[in-house]
């Protein structure tokens, strides 16, 4: 699982290149590079109101903060978490010695040895943020238990029994489902102009594996989809990998040789946007605006805004106050966004409908997962637990996405949508 914007100008043709999850190149470390321009005003003011207090706090002076990268800053995933980094840096005003950057971090011993490291360097609090670095870090964070352990995407923080282990996340489906409206304005606009036959509407999707995380984002992002243009239907595929460009360029190239007219993604690289520049066909990303490769054909993505959390975390360490075991935010609190929609590629009314839809979601007038807007073999639910818990998910309508826990539950497969795996 993995769970985003641009660091810096230097930065944006790099992350052009990549999307989220598993990096590759050498482990190494470094301090952080100064900090660039950010939101400082409104990553503030998600540190604001911390929960009880659980000691004196550190003095800023003191302070210093790891993190542990499964990637490096050429890899989309890791630079948007780094991104956040710097945006916590700048709204907290630390100085670039402050923060200690563990880059190219496997998920295997190496992210205990590199927890334990950071601790041991002083570090007051360490970020991870791949899935696979969670049992690791758990590891560590029996063995330094005045150390705060944050993690992204992980699930076990709340069953562990320490006070000092704590997962995060986003609400991303809010912003695939925005997302989703996006394509689908742009479906209509192809079905009026006689580019695609309202039955002929499929859009595809590239999925990385199976898990929860996935299946949450493509049903998210075709509801969004489905809320404008109801005769949509989707076809995933899965890589069965994080991060291949090949795998990726394959798979879109043959949904849309499958008949798809759109394609989607929850992968890590352009391969996608790539294939769908070469055949004119219109596309929506993950994590980073991907007009720079499809300048034709990308809409929208889906991304973070990870600066939120860490700046509300790394707050609670200066101010003593607790870090709760879950976290995960949505629009209403700036954590998920869609990026710059292209104005060349996107159907007329989208900026506005983006907005009213935007703000639907921030004052929960809005559930991503209504359910009267989606079905199982033709059937409503109106009841659903998993995995032998008594957890109800469905109540008042609608599947409670990530309010029981950070990291994403929806795995439901829903009418409309087929899965080929790779």
């Amino acid at each position: 699982m993995k769970g985003k914007k641009i660091i810096s100008a230097a930065l944006a043709g790099v992350m052009a290149l990549s999307l989220t999850a598993c990096g590759g190149g050498s482990t190494q470390e470094t301090t952080a590079a100064p900090a660039a321009d950010s939101k400082a005003e409104e990553t503030t003011a998600a540190a604001e109101g911390s929960e009880a207090a659980t000691g004196e706090g550190v003095a800023k002076e003191d302070l210093k903060v790891g993190f542990i990268f499964i990637g490096d800053e050429n890899e989309g995933y890791t630079a948007a978490h780094y991104k956040g980094a710097k945006e916590m840096q700048e709204a907290l005003g630390l100085n670039d010695d402050q923060l200690i950057v563990k880059w190219n971090i496997p998920e295997d011993e190496t992210a205990k040895d590199a927890a334990m490291d950071l601790a041991d360097q002083g570090c007051q609090i360490v970020f991870a943020n791949s899935f696979g670095h969670e049992s690791y870090v758990i590891e560590a964070a029996k063995e330094y238990p005045e150390v705060q352990f944050c993690h992204a995407t992980g699930f076990q923080a709340a069953g562990s029994g320490l006070s000092n282990m704590h997962n995060f996340f986003t609400s991303i489906f809010e912003a695939r489902y925005v997302s989703g409206v996006v394509a689908g304005l742009k479906l209509n606009q192809m079905i009026e102009d006689g580019t695609v036959k309202e039955d002929a509407c499929k859009i595809g999707y590239v999925g990385a594996y199976p898990y929860a995380e996935v299946i949450s984002g493509y049903t998210s992002f075709f509801l969004g989809v489905r809320s404008v243009c109801p005769s949509a239907t989707m076809e995933v595929k899965y890589t069965n990998s994080w991060a291949s460009f090949d795998l990726e360029k394959e798979a879109a190239d043959a949904l849309i040789s499958d008949g798809c007219v759109l394609i989607s993604q929850h992968a890590d690289t352009t391969g996608a946007p790539t294939a769908c520049e070469a055949a004119g066909v219109p596309c929506v990303g993950y994590n980073i605006s991907m007009i720079a490769t499809a300048p034709d054909q990308a809409l929208t993505s889906a991304s973070n805004n990870w600066g939120i959390y860490m700046t509300y975390a790394v707050q609670s360490v200066l101010d003593g106050t607790e870090i709760p075991a879950d976290w995960c935010k949505g629009f209403s609190d700036g954590a998920v966004l869609v990026t710059e929609l292209n104005d060349k590629a996107v159907a007329p009314g989208t900026k506005e409908k983006v907005e009213e839809v935007e703000a639907k979601l921030a004052s929960g007038e809005l559930h991503v997962f209504d359910t009267s807007t989606w079905t199982v073999n033709g059937e409503t639910l109106d009841t659903y637990k998993k995995d032998g818990s008594d957890i109800e998910y469905i109540s008042d309508g609608y599947f409670h996405e990530s309010e029981f826990a950070s990291a994403p539950a929806f795995d439901i497969l829903i009418d409309g949508i087929t899965t080929i795996d790779n």
